[in-house]
């Protein structure tokens, strides 16, 4: 599971940064791609890295000003051009339906891969073999969303040694108890799979909030995650630009990770006035507050290990 950050900057692309959107890299996982948002120019970002538009099979969006949905059109269009067959989802508020038909019936684009759109209001959104993803409406100047995604505990490792010393040898069995509750062996045994494995393995937890004013309301949605994005507009000279804007500074950000046992907090949506190493100061207003801070740049990935 690893975080691929495209664009990181808010409002325009600037020449540091290109506008919203970040790929989750699910491909051990799942062999997919979710993309997080898509700024202008997202398929230009996309070009120098060795991400596969066909390999998207999801794309959230958090919420419907510019800077995250204009580069859709293009990316959808392009994927069909780049070979893509498999389906593809869109989950976005109220008004991604008409956004995405009306550019593509207009631009009298057609794709070669089945398109399903899905407006979400709050709450749970789907839940599949791997992953539990849900979503909660933030403070902003239109609805905006953040998504939790939840992946699913894995069983413990197969006790080998264990099972060895029980006078189970290796062979098909095996794979029968890490399948099955119970396992009936030839000689009239049952063994309980309980019995013959290690600790559960913890799901990861991503937390990727959209434009958010307020941020100590998302406590409770983003607690205990092990790598919270977080925008972070603006530095705390600027705060009462956040505040009239709806937006969240660096020092907002990381007080709401300190108070929320978080692992690792991740800064974008960085404003264009944060220039040519100005953003520095963004990293140490929170870093200050919370130590386990990165700001994003475009280009930037964060590995997220398994537990």
């Amino acid at each position: 599971m690893e975080l691929f950050f495209l664009g990181t900057g808010s409002g325009i692309p600037s020449k540091e940064r290109n506008v919203s959107s970040v790929a989750l890299k699910l491909l051990q996982e799942q062999n997919s791609i979710w993309l997080f948002d898509c700024g202008e120019a997202t398929q230009h970002q996309i070009l120098h890295t060795t991400i596969k538009p066909r390999k998207i099979t999801k794309i959230f969006i958090t919420h419907m000003h510019g800077d995250h949905i204009f580069g859709l059109p293009g990316l959808l269009s392009s994927r069909s051009f780049q070979g893509g067959t498999d389906p593809l989802t869109i989950y976005g508020p109220e008004g991604i339906k008409d956004f995405v038909e009306t550019s593509l019936s207009v631009s009298g684009s057609s794709l070669t891969y089945p398109l399903s759109i899905i407006e979400f209001t709050e709450g749970e959104l789907f839940e599949d073999e791997h992953f539990r993803v849900s979503c909660k409406k933030l403070e902003h100047g239109m609805p905006s969303f953040g998504f939790r995604i939840r992946e699913k505990d894995k069983p413990g490792k197969l006790l080998v040694d264990k099972l060895k010393a029980a006078g189970v040898e290796p062979g098909p069995i095996y794979q029968q108890i890490k399948d099955n509750d119970i396992v009936h062996t030839d000689d009239g045994r049952i063994i309980r799979r309980d019995d013959y494995l290690g600790p559960v393995k913890k799901g990861r937890i991503v937390t990727i909030l959209g434009d958010t004013r307020s941020p100590e309301k998302n406590q409770s949605f983003v607690k205990g995650s092990d790598v919270l994005v977080h925008e972070a507009t603006f530095g705390d000279e600027k705060k009462h630009l956040a505040k009239a804007y709806c937006h969240s500074t660096a020092k907002q950000a990381a007080r709401l990770a300190i108070d929320s046992d978080i692992g690792k907090l991740i800064l974008t949506h960085i404003s264009s006035r944060y220039q040519q190493g100005d953003d520095d100061k963004l990293t140490e207003e929170a870093r200050k507050i919370f130590p386990m801070t990165e700001l994003a740049n475009d280009f930037h990935q964060v590995s997220i290990e398994s537990k």
